[in-house]
């Protein structure tokens, strides 16, 4: 996708965006960006043209600016660009009511109501089905020798961690699996297959909730599911339609997910193509040091995140971000992956270092839209990688770097295959 400045003789060329070749490897690219053009203009695949903000300072000040509405409704959109700045299909499966598309005061109510269950006590109480899931995965390839991380292991992990949370009954649970895997598969896919599996989560999520309303006992169960939670908040005067309902549990499925599968997946990369900071954690989690793990998960979130671009965002009215006029209506895109490699914030910022300490990366947002699920993300990353590296001691890559292919999408950055290699374990 070709994207235009000015010529200016003292200014190198600006890189072509949103290529094959750029989803590759898009630091060089954001690198330029900072330098050159750190809040730009520039139009998008998809025909829609928004801005680009790139430095760590400026990303953080629009995350936080309330200036800066998530709810569609405040761009004027162009008839090509209908539709677009969101996921596909979700306008016309009635599921736009949730966090990620609105403001306060309705996202104040809406994040109160979900946050219950994403609380660091909460989330210690899945630890056991997280660990319980990991195994049971790996236990499917680990006498084979090989398998792709992808597909047998990063993506139905979280997909069932989240399906247990929400209360989809297990019986259910693949025909979730099928309908999420054809939703992360839209950055290069066909938009109509995104929206039939959106329709078909909205009508399975509406008829569920109404299962569950009939069968609700008068006082909640001690770990009930998040979406008997959020029937009982309906049902007590908080107002919670069953849009609103069927909303959350959409996107928090979709977004409780999509995010983890690619956290797995670029930090097992990142970590076999740095041979001497994987030894260094694995030598970490055999003197039963869990501390390198927990920074270690945080600097690969900073360092190849899940999220490559924060979701849209519409100036409500004028405003400056980093120098640049915004007028209202605009739309504005944070690109968490360059503002993460930003060297006026993090010192030696394109090197992966797992001890990192001073480490406020904005890979789960900032302000009021800070990553809901982030707790749990950060528990099944630790998790995964950790049970990875101890139970396949010897696992390496099984194509190179140049033969593997990442996901097109704007919003998200994950691979779409990781082959590996190990040595089985004795029996």
């Amino acid at each position: 996708m070709t994207d235009q400045l000015r010529p200016d003789d003292s200014v190198p060329a600006a890189p072509e965006l949103f290529t094959w070749e750029f989803a590759a490897d898009p630091y060089p690219a954001y690198a330029w960006l900072r330098e050159h053009a750190p809040v730009r203009r520039t139009r998008l695949p998809s025909g829609v043209e928004a801005w680009l903000v790139t430095r760590y300072a400026d990303a953080r000040q629009a995350l936080a600016d309330q200036r800066l509405s998530k709810n569609p409704a405040h761009h004027d959109e162009p008839e090509h660009a209908k539709g677009k700045t969101g996921i596909p299909g979700e306008r016309k499966a009635e599921l736009m009511t949730h966090l990620l598309n609105i403001d306060p005061p309705d996202h104040t109510r809406l994040r109160r109501l979900v946050s219950k269950a994403f609380t660091p006590r909460r989330v210690a109480e899945f630890a056991d089905r997280v660990q319980e899931l990991t195994d049971q995965l790996i236990d499917r390839f680990a006498e084979r020798g090989s398998a792709d991380l992808i597909h047998e292991f990063a993506f139905p992990l979280p997909i069932y961690a989240i399906c247990d949370l929400l209360g989809v009954p297990r019986e259910d649970q693949d025909d979730f699996r099928d309908w999420a895997g054809m939703m992360i598969r839209h950055g290069g896919g066909p938009r109509g297959g995104v929206a039939r599996s959106v329709k078909k989560m909205r009508g399975y999520l509406a008829e569920l909730i109404h299962r569950k309303r009939e069968a609700l006992p008068a006082e909640p169960a001690p770990g009930e599911d998040l979406i008997s939670g959020l029937i009982r908040a309906s049902d007590h005067g908080e107002h919670l339609t069953e849009n609103e309902a069927a909303a959350m549990a959409f996107i928090l499925l979709f977004a409780g997910f999509e995010t983890t599968v690619n956290l797995i997946g670029n930090g097992t990369y990142a970590l076999l193509t740095h041979p001497e900071q994987r030894h260094r954690l694995q030598e970490a989690l055999a003197r039963g040091d869990d501390e390198l793990l927990a920074t270690g998960v945080e600097e690969l979130l900073r360092y190849d995140g899940p999220v490559e671009l924060a979701t849209w965002r519409f100036a409500t009215e004028p405003l400056t971000i980093g120098g640049q006029e915004i007028a209202p209506g605009d739309p504005v895109l944070v690109v968490l992956a360059a503002a993460d490699r930003d060297p006026e914030r993090f010192e030696d910022p394109d090197t992966l270092d797992l001890g990192r300490r001073d480490n406020q990366h904005l890979g789960y947002g900032h302000g009021i839209h800070y990553c809901l699920g982030a707790p749990l993300a950060r528990l099944e990353g630790q998790t995964a990688l950790a049970t990875l590296l101890t139970r396949l001691p010897d696992l390496r890559l099984a194509a190179g770097p140049d033969e593997l292919r990442w996901r097109g999408g704007l919003i998200m950055r994950g691979l779409r295959t990781l082959p590996v290699e190990f040595t089985p374990p004795a029996q």
